[in-house]
């Protein structure tokens, strides 16, 4: 892959105590140059974050990006993303990168939410594109793609990661979202402080 191929990496980072998440999208370039950041808040526990991740996308207007690589399916406490959803917004390949080995979010969702709320993400959750190992550098991701094949999908996520298994534009957009989750958080102290 060509040095300016860029990714537009969308990953989170939110608090426990927390009624929102911060999610941020990072535009890098295959050399692992930034290119682009932007902030945009979710609801911890809610059904915002594909707005929210299509929202990122226009934020950041870059028709030059080649794919949209997210950190999570199910960022902010089961507020499941919709890969086609985003790629109809962004008009290029959705690659979903998690790290962990996992029997499933059925299991969870149904320890975490009931009637309607269980139903939607249920819906949303089997819809999704099949999960399916690949291997980086020596480890381990899981990988769902949406907009081209597994082999593409497979190419973009290892150029994209130099070394360890987390591809750069996942990398510092979950950088960027805990430094922007951190200074959201500050403000909030003061604004308590002043009350």
């Amino acid at each position: 892959m060509k040095a300016g191929v860029r990714g537009l990496g969308i990953a989170e980072s939110f608090r426990r105590d927390a009624t929102r998440s911060t999610l941020a999208g990072a535009v890098v370039r295959a050399d692992r140059t930034l290119d682009g950041l932007a902030y945009r808040p979710c609801t911890v526990g809610g059904d915002d974050a594909t707005d929210v991740a299509c929202a990122l996308v226009d934020d950041l207007g870059r028709p030059d990006v080649q794919y949209v690589l997210c950190g999570a399916i199910a960022p902010a406490w089961y507020n499941l993303l919709e890969p086609a959803r985003i790629h109809d917004a962004a008009g290029r390949p959705v690659i979903t990168v998690t790290f962990e080995a996992s029997d499933g979010l059925e299991d969870g969702l149904r320890d975490a939410f009931s009637g309607e709320a269980l139903e939607r993400r249920l819906e949303t959750y089997r819809s999704l594109p099949e999960r399916r190992e690949l291997s980086v550098n020596d480890e381990t991701v899981y990988v769902r793609q949406l907009g081209c094949d597994a082999g593409e999908a497979a190419e973009a996520v290892r150029a994209f990661t130099p070394h360890g298994g987390r591809p750069e534009p996942i990398r510092v957009a979950r950088m960027a979202a805990r430094a922007g989750d951190s200074y959201a958080g500050a403000l909030e102290g003061e604004e308590d402080d002043h009350t």
